[in-house]
């Protein structure tokens, strides 16, 4: 699974679950600063991403923009199971 196809993803559930303009996200838009969403909203995307995708996400790990957030999910998806 490539950056964009997973970027593409992540875009769509920001903006579906959280009604943001789509053209506000890159990925190296800020949740807190660019888009203004509290940790509950971020916690909203995660959930639906860990549905989606069927990993665990550390929410401790710094995630602020929606790079890292992609970047943390193509590197869970990548890696095989143990």
């Amino acid at each position: 699974m490539t950056n964009t196809e997973v970027f593409e993803q992540v875009k769509k559930m920001i903006v579906t679950q959280l009604d943001v303009d789509a053209a506000k996200i890159t990925m190296t838009t800020n949740f807190a600063d660019d888009l203004a969403l509290d940790s509950l909203d971020v916690f909203e995307v995660i959930d639906k991403i860990e549905d989606e995708y069927d990993i665990e996400i550390e929410t401790d790990d710094a995630l602020a923009t929606v790079g890292d957030l992609v970047n943390y999910v193509v590197a869970q998806v990548s890696t095989p199971e143990e």
